[in-house]
């Protein structure tokens, strides 16, 4: 054992080193995708007396083969830094339930341990290109961070530092970009020069280095530097930006609007893989452009019969985090379901009820075989699926206003109940909200088929749900204007579940008075009650005045409940004068009062019915 790798711990580099390598394939030896920075940095291998070296150690299949090549041969600076990157590149080649032992007789070869006593004596004198090859080669072999050999060549980086070009910048923010903090690491990423970067992959492997805690004052200078680049940005450029912005959790508009463009003038050659991680970066960022959600569901709507199952549906997931409802990408999906739902697995199943409830969308031509085959299959996976699973699936199913008997049943039996009373902590309070959820539903849309289900008192303790925003004096006083002050009640909770801002009671002709919101009318049509609630851009799909699954679900109920619901954004009405304020909300006040017959004429919630 090589003692010196761990500044006196014996062995413990080699644990370090092996759990390291599990995770190795996830990180990239070359800072730039399609270019091998250690490998350029060798191409030229005719300056070389003798060819055969090199020659040979392509043809080296295992790291020991790289190692015992390297004990026959006079090992120049250039030949230990290819040397070491060989040994890396045959090791990863090699299947990752072996790289553990593979690792270990890298660590125990005679000829590793005197390279790594060269790189000590001689890295002072070594050429910089040299140092940060042998440093990022040592980096992914999981060469323990505290030790000498890896804190030398640190030491002989920030001597060289000065001298270094654009390519030893690179390698060596790719060298940093994984190595966690401590003196010499942090005095390198401070020293690290931003002018001399002259390449696009080269300053977005400096930018990942610098990372998440760099300070603001850098972030700026690079994204300067990024954007008086932008000529020279190419797809794959475009693409890594919005991956290394995410990387350093820094969200530059201008940067990622350049890159937004690019990306959609080109979509068809944006690979799948990098497309999904384009999209969460997206996520990271909270950077939501309509355009470019909008280019990549045409782009898969023409393109459809080239993804499976597990590809639109991932595509789907990402699309519900970031709140946009590609409507027609969705009904074609839902066509695909209806045709092939035997070959949808359980997660296929459990991800497509979540994005469907989540936006709130339900296939026009489809409607009835759709919901049919999601009620079917998740009838087939019933007895594979956990308690949890199951009333996740049922409350998406409420979302969208279906009501298949056999999941409901299965939910509410006793065995599953007891279960959910059985936990404790942040585990049992989703549990009670989803089963509130579904109690309401029960409640208020009441399926035909489930008249006899309910959900026990003690499952459910009562609590508002969906609470919507305090919405802010100033509205109340305009809505006072235009009703009456004794027409608006503040702060309403219906059922002991749903949160109005402010309810407001307009009585109909003949009638002076309106009851409470609280109470209940005398007589079904005795007032117009209008239900005004604040509600976040967030409770919208992005670009529309569609609204999302929780809020839908709300507005269906209010309107069971006799009410019609007023949406209002605060921050929206504040940006109006006083005089535009009141016109708008005068304008919903009347408008939903005049279009009451068409909304309350139901004498009974259907429970069928679409959450559009």
């Amino acid at each position: 054992m090589v003692r010196f790798y761990t500044q006196g711990e014996a062995g413990s580099s080699v644990q370090s080193a092996s759990e390291n390598v599990g995770g190795a394939p996830e990180i990239q030896i070359s800072p730039v995708p399609g270019r091998d920075f250690r490998l350029e940095h060798h191409l030229d291998v005719k300056a070389e007396p003798q060819v055969s070296f090199y020659n040979q150690l392509q043809a080296c299949c295992s790291p020991v083969d790289v190692l015992d090549l390297c004990g026959q041969h006079t090992m120049t600076w250039k030949r230990m830094s290819y040397t070491l990157g060989r040994t890396w590149d045959a090791l990863k080649a090699i299947p990752e339930e072996q790289r553990s032992y593979q690792l270990q007789l890298v660590y125990e070869h005679p000829a590793f341990e005197k390279l790594c006593m060269r790189l000590m004596h001689e890295s002072p004198q070594m050429k910089h290109s040299d140092v940060t090859h042998c440093l990022l080669a040592l980096v992914k072999l999981g060469v323990s961070q505290r030790s000498r050999v890896v804190q030398t060549l640190l030491r002989a980086a920030q001597e060289k530092l000065n001298d270094f070009d654009e390519r030893s910048l690179s390698v060596l923010a790719s060298s940093l970009e994984v190595m966690q903090s401590c003196q010499n690491v942090d005095a390198l990423k401070k020293g690290l020069k931003v002018p001399a970067i002259q390449n696009v992959e080269a300053l977005q492997s400096l930018m990942r280095c610098v990372g998440k805690d760099a300070p603001k004052s850098l972030k700026r200078k690079l994204e300067e530097k990024a954007l008086s680049m932008t000529d020279q940005f190419t797809l794959p450029n475009s693409q890594y930006m919005f991956i290394t912005l995410a990387a350093m959790n820094f969200f530059s508009k201008p940067l990622l609007n350049i890159c937004k463009n690019k990306i959609i003038e080109n979509i068809e050659g944006v690979p799948f893989s990098r497309l999904m991680l384009v999209l969460k970066a997206c996520k990271t960022l909270q950077y939501r452009d309509h355009l470019m959600l909008s280019s990549v569901a045409e782009h898969w709507e023409s393109t459809f019969d080239m993804w499976n199952h597990k590809q639109l549906v991932t595509l789907l997931l990402i699309f519900e985090e970031l709140g946009f409802r590609p409507a027609s990408l969705m009904d074609k999906i839902s066509e695909k379901v209806v045709r092939d739902s035997a070959s949808l697995t359980k997660w296929d199943l459990q991800s497509l009820l979540k994005t469907y409830s989540s936006l709130n969308h339900i296939p026009q031509l489809y409607k009835k075989e759709f919901l049919d085959s999601m009620t079917n299959l998740l009838e087939s996976y019933l007895p594979k699926m956990t308690p949890l699973e199951i009333l996740k699936c049922v409350y998406f199913l409420c979302v969208l206003g279906h009501f298949p008997s056999a999941p409901f049943e299965k939910l509410l039996s006793e065995e599953t109940l007891h279960e959910f009373l059985s936990k404790d902590g942040d585990s049992r309070k989703e549990v009670e909200w989803r089963l509130h959820s579904v109690d309401l539903c029960l409640r208020f849309d009441r399926p035909p088929l489930l008249q006899t289900v309910t959900v026990p008192a003690g499952a459910t303790p009562g609590h508002p749900t969906c609470l919507t925003r305090s919405i802010g004096k100033e509205i109340i006083e305009i809505l006072q204007s235009i009703s009456g002050d004794s027409a608006v009640q503040e702060g309403v909770l219906l059922e002991n579940s749903y949160f109005l801002d402010c309810a407001v009671m307009l009585p109909l002709s003949g009638l002076e008075v309106c009851a409470p919101a609280d109470e209940e009318p005398s007589t079904p049509k005795q007032c117009h009650r209008l239900a005004v609630l604040n509600v976040s851009p967030s409770s919208f799909c992005l670009g529309t005045q569609h609204p999302r699954g929780k809020l839908a679900l709300k507005l269906r109920h209010l309107k069971a409940l006799g009410y019609s619901p007023i949406l209002v954004s605060q921050s929206e009405l504040e940006r109006l004068s006083q005089e535009e304020r009141e016109k708008l909300l005068r304008r919903l006040v009347l408008g939903v009062r005049e279009e009451v017959p068409s909304v309350f004429e139901r004498k009974e919630p259907r429970g069928q019915e679409s959450c559009e």
